[in-house]
């Protein structure tokens, strides 16, 4: 039986094996911003699909997220059995990644009013010009 295509946008960070556990992270962290990887362990274990998954590969994914840009340090909390802990939180790359999951941008395209379509298409155009001012630059 052949594997069921994922329509998710074709965003990077919810592909692949670590999908799942990318999407978790991200949908607790948007609810329960800033915490430690310990609480971010606790809350993905109480989901039904991860309550086998060992502590270590949560903490691994997080630092993972975070050398990516998709999650941020934001400060650091006591912790009762010894050391402080890193607090992590989305960054705005994430959230956008959390949305166009949630929205296609076929869906985007076809419902969105003209006042939000102007702004997306201001948002591209900035995009765009910054990308080619990048690619070359004027001497």
């Amino acid at each position: 039986m052949p594997r069921r295509k994922q329509t998710n946008g074709g965003i990077s960070v919810f592909k692949g094996k670590q999908a799942m556990l990318n999407l978790a992270i991200f949908e607790i962290l948007s609810k329960n911003s800033p915490l430690i990887i310990y609480d971010i362990t606790k809350l993905v274990k109480e989901q039904k699909c991860f309550g086998r998954l060992k502590s270590n590969i949560i903490g691994r994914r997080v630092k993972d997220l975070v050398s990516q840009g998709y999650l941020e340090k934001a400060g650091i909390r006591d912790t009762k059995p010894g050391p402080q802990g890193t607090l992590y939180q989305l960054t705005t790359r994430a959230q956008v990644a959390l949305y166009y999951n949630i929205v296609s941008r076929e869906k985007f395209l076809k419902e969105a009013n003209e006042e939000t379509l102007t702004a997306e298409l201001a948002t591209l155009k900035l995009f765009l010009k910054k990308a080619q001012e990048l690619k070359s630059p004027h001497l």
